[in-house]
């Protein structure tokens, strides 16, 4: 069973699954992440929702790529994780299932394409703070020790 972080899921709610890829983007001691405008103000680790006929590393690239401007390499499956939350762009209640991975950021093509991302690079440290999932703060923190 993969671990659930955040808060459990609510007695007699249905939830649709949602498979999403996600990236640590590791680089010179920094890692990149993004910052998400709205629903609410919030950094995360780059990626999102696995769509119909797309592979989750096929995701990985296209959600990194949309929400950061860069090309990444040599992606690793770290792990998975659940979370229950709503979803207010889709109208939707959903049971998040999110496959983490390692990844190299290769080469910054552009800005964000996503409407109110903007990429940032941090510490570790720091990105362990600020990350508003407490899962993706968790893959963080077991890469850093």
């Amino acid at each position: 069973m993969n671990p659930r972080f955040g808060t459990p899921p609510e007695r007699g709610r249905r939830y649709i699954r949602r498979p999403g890829a996600y990236a640590v983007l590791w680089r010179d001691g920094q890692i990149l992440v993004t910052h998400q405008a709205a629903p609410q103000p919030e950094f995360q680790l780059p990626g999102g929702g696995v769509e119909a006929g797309e592979s989750p590393i096929q995701a990985l690239h296209r959600e990194v790529f949309e929400e950061t401007g860069w090309r990444i390499a040599a992606p690793r499956r770290l792990g998975t994780f659940r979370r229950f939350t709503f979803m207010p762009e889709y109208d939707l209640w959903a049971e998040k299932l999110c496959m983490i991975y390692l990844a190299f950021p290769v080469r910054r093509l552009s800005a964000p394409t996503e409407p109110g991302h903007s990429a940032h690079w941090l510490d570790p440290h720091e990105a362990v703070e600020l990350l508003g999932n407490p899962g993706d703060a968790a893959f963080v923190r077991g890469l850093i020790g």
